[in-house]
């Protein structure tokens, strides 16, 4: 089934502008961050979500931008990429009476993918999903 580990999500917004995403991603690349998952939209501002291998550079990358940048604990789900498995994952964490908060993912290889997961418990769920 699937792997959970813990990982430091960064969340921040910035004013939203034509190039917003490329800038970011740009800045990441320059300062040899590698995102490793991205949730981004617009709704005046440019939100994001995004998990990187260098968090805490990221986040300084981030703030020289003006972003605000919030860091919090979330879960990296590893599972195969294949019909049902985020499936089995939600229904396990929702049988043991667990909130998901959100959840975002990036296929991977193909063979595989990350899903980044906020629950109202994340150490419970991260020993379910590793059981």
């Amino acid at each position: 089934m699937a792997k959970a580990r813990k990982v430091k999500q960064l969340s921040f917004s910035l004013p939203n502008k034509i190039g917003l995403l490329s800038e970011v991603t740009g800045a990441l690349a320059a300062a040899n961050v590698n995102i490793e998952a991205i949730c981004a939209y617009e709704r005046g501002y440019g939100f994001f979500m995004m998990v990187t291998d260098n968090p805490t550079k990221a986040k300084k990358v981030i703030e020289k931008m003006e972003g605000m940048v919030h860091l919090e604990d979330a879960l990296a789900v590893d599972l195969p990429n294949k019909v049902g498995q985020l499936e089995k994952v939600t229904a396990a964490v929702a049988k043991a009476g667990i909130d998901i908060h959100f959840v975002y993912g990036s296929p991977g290889d193909g063979k595989k993918g990350v899903m980044i997961l906020k629950t109202a418990h994340d150490g419970k769920a991260m020993k379910l999903l590793n059981a």
